[in-house]
């Protein structure tokens, strides 16, 4: 039951203080975020790569409320699109983009968001890389799928996010798995009506094997965003029965979790790709990842007592 007071937690400006302020805080972020600068966040990705494995790179920031934030979020992904091409990372790196931290949300946020969005783009196409555009709450699918859209005329590549809970990701996932489609599916971190998304686990899990089922039936490229050993073995299995090579799928998970199963999937031969968060703008991201497993949340209140 904590999952959905956590939820509303990760927007809550004065929750927000509380946490921030605490002593343990901060090194436990370090566990789930690759630092709050790119200088930061480079060596980290070097060391995943290094290890065998790939990464997407999230420099976090949403539900902006200025538009010169987000300028700001655009030049910084800018800024990390020339990183990796100088540090000869371009290849084993992509970049996941939330459109809320590009406007999505403001006045025009349609509008602004493929305008602040479109550069960077650009950019990852001409340093040998692309970019996932993370989904975010139910009333953003429609402009995020729209904009992917416009996107994909001219960059292919560019990737998009389902979420299982949904009701309409079925629907989705059969307009997205054509040719080339690079499509994550993953189960959902918002709190979400019951009008529009499945409540119970057991039926979020079953929507998630319908999609993936879908997916792996298709002719696009599916992206298994799960830590859920059941998850990842029926993806196994489903690649096996539709006859996918290894590098005609992957698996993602996130920075710091479950990091030895990220690299017995790796040690397989199986592309394992590893969500790295960085920025100064961590709070909403650290508690969506609390929120979501029991597990963060016990480790969490394991530091808080060991500092106690």
């Amino acid at each position: 039951m904590l999952g959905p007071v956590l939820l509303a937690a990760s927007r809550s400006a004065a929750i927000r203080r509380i946490v921030s302020a605490a002593p343990v805080t901060r090194p436990t972020v370090d566990r789930f975020v690759a630092g709050e600068r790119l200088a930061e966040a480079i060596p980290a990705v070097r060391a995943l790569t290094e290890r065998g494995l790939e990464v997407t790179l999230d420099h976090l920031g949403e539900d902006i409320t200025d538009p010169a934030e987000a300028l700001r979020n655009r030049d910084a992904y800018l800024a990390l699109t020339e990183a990796l091409a100088a540090e000869g990372l371009a290849g084993r790196a992509e970049m996941s983009v939330k459109l809320s931290a590009f406007g999505q949300a403001l006045s025009g946020g349609h509008d602004l968001a493929l305008a602040h969005v479109t550069p960077v783009v650009e950019a990852a196409d001409a340093a040998g890389t692309t970019v996932t555009l993370d989904m975010e709450d139910h009333t953003t699918v429609d402009s995020t799928l729209a904009i992917l859209t416009e996107l994909r005329r001219r960059f292919p590549r560019t990737g998009a996010v389902v979420q299982s809970y949904l009701f309409r990701t079925e629907d989705d996932c059969r307009a997205l798995a054509g040719e080339g489609s690079r499509v994550r599916l993953v189960k959902g971190a918002y709190k979400e009506p019951a009008s529009v998304a499945h409540q119970d686990k057991r039926e979020v899990d079953l929507a998630y094997v319908r999609c993936l089922k879908i997916l792996m039936a298709g002719e696009g490229y599916p992206m298994i965003g799960s830590h859920d050993p059941r998850m990842v073995a029926i993806a196994q299995e489903l690649a096996r029965r539709f006859g996918r090579k290894l590098d005609e799928y992957e698996f993602q998970m996130l920075y710091g979790i479950r990091p030895a199963e990220q690299e017995r999937l790796a040690a397989e031969g199986h592309r394992m790709r590893v969500y790295v968060p960085y920025g100064t703008d961590w709070y909403g991201y650290f508690m969506r990842r609390l929120a979501e497993r029991p597990a963060n949340l016990a480790f969490f209140l394991r530091s808080l007592v060991g500092r106690g």
